[in-house]
């Protein structure tokens, strides 16, 4: 069933994409406009049945799935298309340099006693909301930035100048032992769902809009080695953006294990890092 929904979405996006009343993309276009009234004109177009939340359709194909290949094929070699924001209902096909944000799998694992209480683990409704539990209760925030970080609030949804309604998984606020304050947008994936560059995007361009006398240090983290459900590694990042693309700063993985399972040699080992 998932999958058929998101071959109904992949139709409507390749439609508003080459369509000549919609999008029409040409040879040599990087930017391609489009409104949310156009998924509902081209799903009547197409006999497509919609979501009652339209978000789903732009959601599934930004962090679930790859666009079709029809659009695909007409990137060029070393770009991509993306989809974001131009405004209130309003979205963009941006060809951009390729920007993955994919965790290293040669990097050392961190063990850190799992702070997490029982209770939450029995009734996290899903991978994400169980991720952004686990970074707030085990305070991983603090840890990789080292800085003290407080939850604001989670599932912030705001409008930003330019982009639009955008989502933040949770907001933090820190400081550090010199009393620097910081604003710190997290992004959670859990799942099938990628870390997304236009999600990081969003987020940096909210917290300076929101924020403008905070330091902005986005974070993203993403759980990884997801065939062992009981023993998942989460993945770090501090994200930046240089020259219109966004870089890794840094990257940590952690995994939570009751504090027996920390050896003396694992903890000498810390020490000398």
């Amino acid at each position: 069933m998932a999958e058929e929904k998101e071959n109904r979405y992949r139709r409507l996006l390749e439609h508003i994409f080459f369509d000549k009343d919609f999008g029409a993309f040409q040879e040599g276009s990087t930017t391609i406009e489009f409104k949310r009234e156009d998924l509902e004109r081209s799903a009547d177009i197409l006999g497509i049945e919609l979501p009652k939340n339209l978000s789903d359709v732009l959601y599934a194909q930004r962090y679930r799935s790859s666009l079709p290949k029809r659009i695909l094929d007409t990137q060029p070699e070393g770009m991509e298309w993306i989809i974001d924001g131009a405004g209130r209902a309003r979205y963009r096909f941006s060809l951009v340099p390729v920007n993955r944000i994919l965790p290293n799998p040669a990097l050392r694992v961190i063990k850190v006693p799992d702070a997490t209480p029982e209770i939450i683990g029995a009734y996290a409704l899903n991978d994400e909301q169980a991720l952004l539990a686990k970074v707030r209760y085990n305070r991983l925030v603090d840890i990789f930035l080292g800085v003290t970080a407080y939850s604001l609030q989670n599932h912030m949804r705001t409008t930003v100048k330019g982009i639009g309604q955008i989502e933040i998984d949770e907001v933090y606020v820190a400081l550090d032992r010199h009393g620097a304050q910081f604003v710190v947008p997290v992004q959670a994936k859990g799942g099938k769902d990628q870390l997304a560059v236009v999600q990081t995007k969003q987020d940096l361009a909210c917290c300076a809009e929101k924020f403008p006398t905070l330091l902005c240090r986005s974070v993203s983290a993403q759980f990884i080695d997801m065939e062992d459900k009981k023993n998942k590694k989460i993945a770090m990042f501090e994200l930046a953006i240089e020259n219109g693309r966004v870089v890794i700063v840094d990257e940590k993985h952690y995994r939570l294990v009751p504090s027996g399972e920390i050896s003396p040699d694992e903890l000498r080992a810390y020490r000398a890092r």
